[in-house]
């Protein structure tokens, strides 16, 4: 018994270093882009989205608000205020939707990370991400013109943590919190990474997720509601079903529902969106995340 246990730990163990050595150049270069944009370029972020409101751009302000969300290193805890700053200031909705939304599902630091999947999947999340934001600005723009669609209320202007005087200081500060929000959700997600490899036969997985890419696809969107918790944890194990078989398209459905439906994006949108609202927003990502697959499966 002790001599099983001991080979297993050892397989383990062999999975896990392996998963190891190959993720965490691009999660501690992640780390550190995250940091010196969130020290540095978060308030001109935020400041480009701001200034948006005095272009007459119409609806197709969306497409800037998508991009300024994409390169926005805040969690959704940190754009709320800042949404609810600039709607308190005259945003449109359907801006602050795009923005919002493309936050939910990008930043600098998860796309450093996604490099490790590959340009193919890199490229996919990227782009599925953006349309996402459209689409979610284009949504609001139609269905709740004249009508308010967030409701801000209780929420005032956040106060910035990266205020030390010594620069330095205060990128490590900044580095030290992103990496204890983020490190236990690695190693987590390497260590399921490791037991996949070692009990889930890759036969297994490519009958699942990319035999049948319509059901894949399904699955896919699937566990990404109850499996999400970060999006660095994550890439391990997307790496390793991807290597199993897993269908571009059913990455791609994780990808869109799994940050969409993360249990804190869900807890801060429900408090800005109200219950109908938020049913609706749940709705449009599952089905976004479940089209997206089907597409970029066809193609």
């Amino acid at each position: 018994m002790i001599e099983m246990l001991h080979r297993e730990f050892v397989y383990l163990w062999y999975y896990f270093s392996i998963q190891l050595e190959q993720i965490f150049p691009y999660w501690l270069l992640g780390m550190l882009v995250g940091t010196v944009v969130s020290v540095f370029g978060k308030e001109r972020i935020n400041r480009l989205f701001y200034d948006l409101r005095n272009k007459e751009l119409g609806l197709f302000g969306i497409v800037p608000a998508c991009i300024l969300g994409i390169a926005s290193p805040l969690c959704m805890y940190g754009t709320i205020p800042i949404a609810a700053s600039f709607s308190e200031k005259g945003m449109r909705d359907d801006w602050l939707a795009a923005f919002m939304m493309s936050s939910i599902l990008l930043n600098p630091q998860l796309i450093i990370y996604s490099t490790a999947l590959g340009t193919t999947a890199l490229t996919v999340r990227i782009v599925s991400c953006f349309f996402c934001g459209i689409a979610a600005g284009l949504l609001v723009h139609f269905f709740y013109r004249g009508k308010a669609f967030f409701n801000f209320s209780g929420f005032g202007e956040p106060k910035s943590r990266d205020t030390h005087p010594n620069i330095l200081m205060r990128l490590m500060k900044n580095f030290g919190r992103n990496v204890k929000a983020t490190g236990p959700y690695f190693l987590l997600g390497i260590a399921l990474s490791a037991l996949f490899q070692r009990y889930v036969p890759s036969e297994t997985f490519a009958s699942l997720f990319g035999d049948n890419k319509g059901f894949g696809v399904l699955m896919a969107a699937t566990i990404g509601v109850p499996l999400y918790a970060c999006g660095g944890g994550t890439i391990p194990l997307l790496q390793q079903w991807l290597y199993d078989g897993m269908s571009m398209g059913s990455a791609a459905a994780f990808m869109i529902t799994g940050p969409a439906t993360k249990i804190t994006n869900l807890g801060a949108m429900k408090i800005v969106l109200g219950m109908k609202r938020f049913l609706l927003y749940l709705a449009f990502t599952i089905l976004f995340g479940i089209g997206t697959g089907l597409i970029i499966d066809l193609i």
